[in-house]
C-alpha cells in the first residue's frame, strides 16, 4: 500500500490541478524532488562537481531564518546573535536507489568541541520504512565537528581537526572505524573552505557530499511509482570560539528544515520525492498533492454541535477510520499516513501495557468545513464506556492543529492541542487548549452524546454501544484569515480508548491516532480544505427510502480521473469500500464511515498502480458492527 499512497498523492495532486481552478491556492511546502541522474554516476568527494548537481533542485536554510512550515525553526543555544549567520544550500539527486545529499555551507568561522551543541555541522533524521513497528522511528545521521570525551580525542579543539560520523549506520562512539555495510548504508566526503578550529582568518565555508543507500533503509525509488523519503535536518552553527578573544561576538544556534533533532520524531519532516522518470532532463516537475481533502458543506445548514449527529449534512460527509490493531487501515492511510500513524497501549494497574484487548478502539471521524470553520464529526463504537481521572484511561480524542501565524518556542508553527472525553452521565469534560479554546476564547465548540443504551461506569458490566460527539472549529481564532487564505490545514487525530475489567489487571488504555498523536510529533497530515469538493445533497424529503441493499455502479467507468461508486441503501450503515487487481491483491481501501439510508456514494481518486481490470467491493455493516451486505463490481482503468 506504500505505493498506492504516494501515487495516489502525486497524480491525485496532477490530474485535480488541472480540473479545478481553486486548486491554484493550494501549496505544500513540505517536499522537494530529487532528480534522478538516469543512471549516470556521482563520484563521492565532497565538490558536487558533476554537472548534475547543477540540476538538482536546492533548499536554502539560514540561522536564524525561518524556514519551510510547519515544522522549520530555529534556537539559540549559547551566547549572542550572530553577526556571521551561515547559509545551508541542499541538493538532492538520486542514482539507483542511493540518496544523495549535497551541502554548500557558508560560515565564516568553522570548528567544533568536545561539547555537545557546541559545533558546527549537520544532525540529520531518516525514517526507516522497513521498521517493523508504527509510526516508523528516526535513524539518526550526525557528521559534525562533535568530538566528545567518549571518543578518546585528547584535542578536540586541534586546528584542521576532522568531522565526525555518528548515528544509526555508525557506532558510538565518533572515531570508531566503519563496517563494510554501515559505510554501504551511508557514507560522506566533506571539503572545508577554510581553517577549522581557528579564526586566525575568515574561513569561506564548507561542503558535505553524501549518499545513503534507500534499499537499507525500507525504500524503493526505482519503482515506477517512485517513493517519499522522510527526512529532516538541523544545521548547527557556533562562531568565534577558537579562541574566543570577543565573548559578545560568540554564538552557538541551530537552524532546521522540519525537524531538529536525529533520535527523536519531532514537529514534521520534509519528504523528499524521487520515481524514474523524473530526471535531471525531465522538466517541469509533477504536483504533490494534500494527504487529505476536506469539502464544504455551504449549501448545507450547519450542525447544532449537541453530540448527536442526526444533521442530513453528517450523511454525506467523507471520513476517515481509527481501529486499534488494525494493520490493513494503517496501510491504506494516504501519503505517509501508513509511516507515521501508530498506536500505543499504557501501562496501568500496574500490569505493564500487556492486558488483552477485548474491545479494540473503534471510531468513524466524519468532516467537513463551512465558511471559515471546521466541522468534525466522531461515531465511536465502545463496549465498554468509561469516566476516569487518568488520561491514560478516557474515552475520547485528541484533535491538534497547526497555527498558520502563531509559531512557538522553537519558531515552528505552533501546534494547538485539543482533547475531549466522557465524563460521569456522558457529560463533555475537556483537556489541554480545549478547555480555554471552548469555555474562554470561544473558538471551539465541542459536545458528546452517548448511544442508547450506554451508560458511565469503570465497572464493565454491561456492554455499552458508544458514543458519538461534534466539534466546530472557528480557524479564524487559529490565524487563517477571512476565507482560509490557502485552504491547508496541518492537523491529526488521535482516539484515546480506555476499558475497565474486573480484575482491575484486565483494564487497559490505548491510543490510535491518524499522522501524528499529539501536536508536535512528526507528521502532521497536510489537508485542502477544497472550496470545489462539494458535498453531495442529501434526498429530497419525497424521495422513497430504498428497499434493498444495491450496487449502483461506478461513475465514470472506464477510469481516467477518479470515479464515484454509487449504491442504496434501505437502512443507516456503516459503509467501506476495497478494490483488487486480478490476482487478489489489496491496491485501494477507502471508508464513507456511518451514512443514513437512501442513495449513498463513496468517491475514489485516481488509484491503480497501472491501466487495466480491477474489482470492488462494497462492505455494509449496521450500527452494531454486523455485517448486512457486500456489493461486487469492476471497472477498468485506463492510461
Amino acid at each position: 500500500m506504500k505505493k498506492a499512497g504516494l501515487v495516489t498523492a502525486l497524480m491525485t495532486g496532477a490530474l485535480l490541478c488541472a480540473a479545478l481552478p481553486a486548486w491554484a491556492q493550494f501549496q505544500r511546502y513540505d517536499y522537494i524532488w530529487a532528480r534522478s541522474t538516469s543512471g549516470a554516476a556521482l563520484t563521492l568527494d565532497g565538490q558536487l562537481s558533476e554537472p548534475q548537481w547543477a540540476q538538482a533542485e536546492s533548499l536554502i536554510i539560514t540561522t536564524r531564518q525561518d524556514g519551510p512550515i510547519p515544522g522549520s525553526g530555529w534556537k539559540d543555544e549559547g551566547g549572542f546573535v550572530s553577526s556571521d549567520p551561515n547559509r545551508g544550500v541542499f541538493r538532492f539527486l538520486v542514482v539507483d536507489n542511493q540518496l544523495w545529499i549535497g551541502v554548500t555551507v557558508r560560515d565564516s568561522s568553522i570548528g567544533g568541541s568536545a561539547l555537545f551543541n557546541r559545533f558546527d555541522g549537520l544532525l540529520m533524521g531518516l525514517k526507516g520504512h522497513d521498521d517493523a513497528g508504527r509510526p516508523s522511528g528516526p535513524r539518526e545521521h550526525f557528521i559534525s565537528w562533535w568530538w566528545p570525551p567518549e571518543s578518546g580525542d585528547l584535542n578536540p579543539l586541534a586546528v584542521d581537526k576532522p568531522m565526525s560520523m555518528v548515528g544509526h549506520w555508525r557506532t558510538w562512539p565518533p572515531g570508531t572505524p566503519p563496517t563494510v555495510d554501515q559505510v554501504q548504508a551511508w557514507d560522506a566526503r566533506y571539503v572545508v573552505n577554510g581553517k577549522v578550529n581557528s579564526d586566525t582568518t575568515s574561513d569561506v565555508g564548507y561542503t558535505v557530499e553524501m549518499r545513503f543507500d534507500l534499499g537499507m533503509n525500507g525504500y524503493d525509488v526505482t519503482d515506477a511509482d517512485g517513493d517519499a523519503v522522510e527526512w529532516n535536518c538541523s544545521l548547527y552553527d557556533m562562531d568565534n570560539f577558537w579562541p574566543i578573544t570577543n565573548f559578545f561576538r560568540f554564538s552557538v544556534c541551530r537552524t532546521w528544515v522540519q525537524g531538529p533533532w536525529g533520535n527523536a520524531a519531532w514537529f514534521h519532516n520534509l519528504h523528499i520525492l524521487a520515481r524514474p522518470t523524473v530526471t535531471t532532463a525531465s522538466g517541469t516537475l509533477p504536483t504533490y498533492a494534500p494527504d487529505l481533502e476536506i469539502p464544504q458543506a455551504s449549501s448545507q445548514p450547519a450542525p447544532s454541535i449537541d453530540g448527536l449527529l442526526n444533521e442530513s449534512v453528517w450523511a454525506s460527509a467523507p471520513s476517515v477510520r481509527l481501529t486499534f490493531d488494525d494493520a490493513a487501515q494503517l496501510d491504506a492511510y494516504p501519503g505517509v499516513g501508513p509511516y507515521r500513524s501508530g498506536q500505543y497501549q499504557a501501562p496501568v494497574n500496574g500490569n505493564g501495557g500487556t492486558a488483552f484487548i477485548a474491545d479494540p478502539g473503534d471510531a468513524i471521524v466524519k468532516y467537513f468545513f463551512k465558511g471559515d470553520s471546521l466541522f468534525l464529526g466522531f461515531d465511536v463504537n465502545d463496549q465498554a464506556v468509561q469516566t476516569h481521572s487518568l488520561s491514560d484511561r478516557w474515552d475520547g480524542f485528541v484533535v491538534a492543529l497547526n497555527d498558520r501565524v502563531t509559531r512557538g518556542d522553537d519558531r515552528n508553527l505552533k501546534g494547538h492541542k485539543m482533547t475531549f472525553y466522557v465524563g460521569a452521565g456522558g457529560t463533555t469534560r475537556t483537556a489541554d487548549e480545549l478547555t480555554y479554546l471552548r469555555d474562554t476564547l470561544g473558538a471551539v465548540r465541542c459536545n458528546i452524546a452517548l448511544k442508547p443504551g450506554t451508560t458511565v461506569d469503570t465497572l464493565g458490566v454491561d456492554t455499552d454501544a458508544g458514543y458519538t460527539a461534534e466539534m466546530a472549529i472557528n480557524l479564524r481564532q487559529f490565524g487563517y484569515p477571512a476565507g482560509l487564505g490557502d485552504h491547508t490545514l496541518y492537523f491529526s487525530l488521535d482516539l484515546l480508548d480506555g476499558d475497565s475489567y474486573s480484575p482491575v489487571t484486565d483494564s487497559y488504555g490505548t491510543r490510535r491516532w491518524f499522522f501524528r498523536e499529539w501536536e508536535n510529533n512528526d507528521g502532521a497530515c497536510v489537508a485542502f480544505m477544497n472550496p470545489s469538493y462539494t458535498l453531495a445533497g442529501v434526498d429530497d424529503g419525497d424521495q422513497p427510502t430504498p428497499s434493498r441493499f444495491a450496487l449502483l455502479g461506478s461513475f465514470p467507468n472506464p477510469i481516467k480521473q477518479g470515479t464515484v461508486v454509487r449504491y442504496t441503501l434501505p437502512e443507516a450503515s456503516v459503509v467501506d469500500l476495497e478494490v483488487f487487481d486480478l490476482q487478489g491483491r489489496t491496491v485501494a481501501s477507502r471508508s464513507a464511515g456511518f451514512q443514513a439510508a437512501g442513495l449513498r456514494e463513496i468517491r475514489l481518486p485516481q488509484f491503480a498502480p497501472a491501466a487495466g481490470v480491477y474489482l470492488y467491493r462494497v462492505n455494509i455493516r449496521n450500527t452494531a458492527g454486523v455485517k448486512t451486505a457486500s456489493l461486487s463490481g469492476k471497472m477498468m482503468v485506463l492510461d
